[in-house]
């Protein structure tokens, strides 16, 4: 009494976790039924090629028994031709006992025949049961992605606003003013690059007059004086 009520609040606790789990991930759980019915039908075709093995055992019975039924008949025949009645009933005894056991058999036979087609009748349609549902899955699962994000796309609809004439005026605007800030720098810098360029060619000119002037008399004190130098120098 007490496992029984066990039992029960356990089942019922699995029963609401797969119940959650199938509301959190339903294509899983479709997967996961549709791989334990593919268990289950591997089982039923390991069973029913045993079934088969049984009826086949049966088959070759029939047969033997057919056999023993036609040689008792023939020896009956004979003994009967040969005028031997005692030997001929004696395996006509024998010969009934063969035919029920023949009888016994065939319906045997037949049960287990019919049985064995019935049973992979109901594995066929299962495979194809099963093959149905497997596209199912895939078709269910492809549409569930779709319809998630299509319900995504519809709520960022609902919040995302974004006009071409204003959002993206704005941003367009804080970045030509970006540019223009930039170009701006740039002529300022180019402009200051000048500054004092007066001052520095004339420090450059006079420190070349007065490199000359002193090569000029580094070669008078030296006798090195030219003509040129020397119609330069004052008289």
């Amino acid at each position: 009494m007490i496992l029984g009520k066990l039992w029960r609040a356990v089942k019922a606790q699995l029963n609401k976790f797969a119940n959650w789990f199938a509301g959190k991930d339903p294509v899983a759980q479709l997967q996961y039924e549709y791989d334990r019915s593919v268990e289950q039908l591997r089982e039923g075709r390991e069973g029913l090629a045993q079934y088969r093995a049984l009826v086949e055992r049966v088959t070759v019975q029939v047969a033997d028994s057919r056999k023993n039924v036609a040689v008792l008949e023939a020896k009956i025949r004979a003994f009967l031709k040969a005028g031997d009645r005692d030997n001929a009933g004696r395996y006509a005894l024998d010969l009934q006992k063969a035919r029920q056991q023949l009888q016994d058999y065939e319906q045997q036979l037949q049960m287990h025949e019919t049985a064995y087609n019935n049973h992979l009748t109901k594995i066929k349609h299962a495979t194809h049961k099963l093959a149905d549902l497997q596209e199912k899955i895939h078709q269910y699962d492809a549409e569930l992605k779709m319809s998630r994000a299509e319900a995504e796309m519809a709520e960022l609809a609902k919040t995302f606003h974004f006009d071409i004439t204003t959002d993206f005026g704005q941003v367009e605007k804080i970045i030509q003013d970006k540019i223009a800030l930039n170009r701006g720098r740039a002529r300022v810098a180019a402009d200051l690059s000048g500054e004092g360029l007066d001052n520095i060619q004339k420090e450059i000119a006079l420190e070349k007059a007065l490199a000359e002037q002193a090569l000029e008399e580094f070669e008078r004190k030296e006798g090195l004086a030219g003509p040129q130098t020397t119609a330069a120098l004052p008289g």
